[in-house]
């Protein structure tokens, strides 16, 4: 008999809500700071990576400062930039996650931005939005490592296996198939072709809780599980 996910997990930056043109303007100011040149391909670089390894690349470009003072500054631009322009939500993101709720599907956000800059974005969303919040520094191995994911499975008492993860960068990806978990891919700034993720959507725009059941239910089916 065919049942719903326990839990959907959605990434944050890319996923969730369009903040990557943030990031990458801290970045590119940030490197200037220090007499660098910071291209759209070397922020590219970055995109859906742990907070240390953005922040040794970013020391590799030139900027004198130690990692996790570098963290920090992001962060903090990054805060500023919302507060002044507004959190700018991916097309049907936050009408799914509203949907998710209304089914009793359980949701968790998963994100390897510092917790104080997830709690912000989700104190903006409008209402209880999730059910937990890994951050990055609430893990020791960021994504592409399944660390973050089996955390956040382990807090909802769930079997990864009944979980669908929603990522929008090939480091997400690939942190989510090494989980268990069934993952959709639903590309932003950079291609997941080749990433391997269950299915590809191009957006989550008119998506419901249902479309997420029945992508559970035929992944489930086609591995053989038992459930």
């Amino acid at each position: 008999m065919s049942r719903k996910p326990s839990a959907v997990l959605w990434d944050m930056d890319g996923t969730l809500v369009d903040t990557e043109p943030y990031w990458m303007a801290a970045e590119t100011a940030l490197v200037e700071s220090f007499g660098g040149t910071w291209t759209h391909e070397d922020a590219l670089q970055l995109v859906g990576n742990g907070l240390i390894d953005s922040a040794v690349i970013l020391q590799r470009a030139g900027v004198a400062m130690a990692a996790e003072e570098i963290i920090a500054h992001l962060t903090d631009a990054v805060q500023q930039l919302l507060r002044t322009e507004g959190v700018p939500f991916r097309p049907g993101a936050r009408e799914l996650l509203q949907d998710l709720r209304e089914a009793g599907i359980r949701t968790g956000l998963v994100t390897m931005s510092l917790r104080r800059m997830a709690l912000s974005v989700v104190d903006l969303i409008g209402f209880t939005a999730f059910d937990t919040v890994v951050a990055g520094d609430d893990v020791t191995n960021p994504k592409p490592h399944p660390e973050p994911y089996l955390h956040a499975a382990g807090l909802l008492g769930i079997d990864i296996a009944d979980a669908v993860v929603i990522e929008d960068s090939p480091t997400g990806l690939r942190a989510g198939l090494a989980s268990g978990a069934v993952t959709l891919g639903v590309p932003h700034i950079v291609s997941l072709d080749d990433v391997g993720a269950h299915e590809l959507w191009p957006t989550l725009e008119g998506r419901t809780a249902t479309d997420l059941t029945d992508l559970f239910i035929r992944q489930t089916t086609l591995t053989g599980a038992t459930r």
